[in-house]
């Protein structure tokens, strides 16, 4: 028999774009348990710290060797449940605003910056076109989440800190956008989750040096195993691959095309029926451009609305 999902179960880690404010790249996100169903009218605030370090930028292709990068600061995320066409449904938005403190090689040369300022912003809107239905948090004692399909689409805004005079910034200066589909199987306390994305670019005509920079859309497949609890507590086993991305400056190409994995763990931690911590943490292990370093985050998320 498949064990019934509790309400705080289903609904405390809706709100995974937070984290993404901060992560260098949208192919790098690790983000479990973002397709599964919540109660319509729910909301959710999301207030966090992130560290970094190592070689990590926000625009990973830029071409920097031996660097010892921090990134370190707050962000903050909202998010709500809507019902469109009768398919449970989210849209959520988030932004950070980080201190970058570091040192690399830029053509045979030792650079260092220093420099705090905002993240570009991003917004997502996702819909669960199958198993996911509409439901007001009265109806969710008789909902059993089986099989759940949906897709997405994010976009990142260019409002972040950016100085074309400087290699390496917080914001990237360019439109970003990442259109995804994944899938949600329950498997008694276990999850499978899998989800693919393309991620596109536009092109950055303020690049270093007066230079255009135009970038190769990136192909990303996230895998994530979760395990539930009665209580409300998860853990989850996070892996990301990405492909793609190679760059041309002013027409040239560059030989920086990517081909990285990494692996993550994500825990969530509730408080009480409105409070939880969520904590999660990743690292390069497959490394050809620039996502070679760590990540840690800890997030206070708190709901309210939709009935509970």
């Amino acid at each position: 028999m498949r064990a019934p999902l509790s309400l705080p179960l289903v609904v405390l880690p809706t709100l995974a774009l937070a984290a993404g404010a901060f992560r260098p790249a949208l192919a790098q996100d690790l983000e479990p348990r973002n397709y599964q169903n919540a109660p319509v009218g729910l909301n959710f605030l999301v207030a966090g710290y992130t560290h970094s370090q190592g070689a990590v930028l926000f625009d990973p292709s830029v071409a920097l060797e031996n660097a010892e990068i921090e990134i370190d600061g707050p962000i903050v995320g909202y998010a709500r449940i809507l019902d469109i066409a009768g398919r449970s449904a989210k849209l959520d938005a988030a932004i950070g605003d980080v201190c970058l403190d570091g040192a690399a090689d830029f053509q045979g040369q030792r650079v260092s910056r220093s420099v705090c300022g905002a993240t570009d912003a991003k917004m997502r809107l996702a819909v669960n076109f199958m198993g996911a239905p509409a439901l007001a948090a009265a109806e969710f004692g008789d909902y059993r989440q089986d099989l759940v399909v949906g897709a997405s689409f994010l976009l990142s805004a260019p409002v972040g800190q950016y100085d074309e005079a400087r290699l390496v910034n917080i914001g990237t200066n360019r439109w970003a956008a990442r259109a995804e589909i994944g899938m949600s199987k329950i498997y008694g306390r276990w999850q499978m989750e899998l989800a693919l994305a393309g991620n596109f670019f536009e092109d950055n005509d303020e690049f270093f040096g007066g230079n255009r920079r135009a970038q190769d859309e990136i192909w990303s497949l996230q895998a994530h195993l979760v395990r539930g609890f009665a209580s409300g507590l998860w853990f989850a086993l996070d892996a990301t691959h990405y492909e793609g991305g190679q760059t041309t400056m002013n027409g040239v190409p560059s030989n920086d095309l990517q081909s990285n994995s990494r692996f993550g763990m994500t825990m969530s931690l509730p408080i009480n029926r409105r409070q939880s911590l969520k904590f999660g943490a990743s690292s390069g292990v497959s490394t050809r451009t620039g996502t070679d370093f760590d990540l840690y985050a800890v997030a206070w998320q708190y709901r309210w609305g939709g009935g509970i």
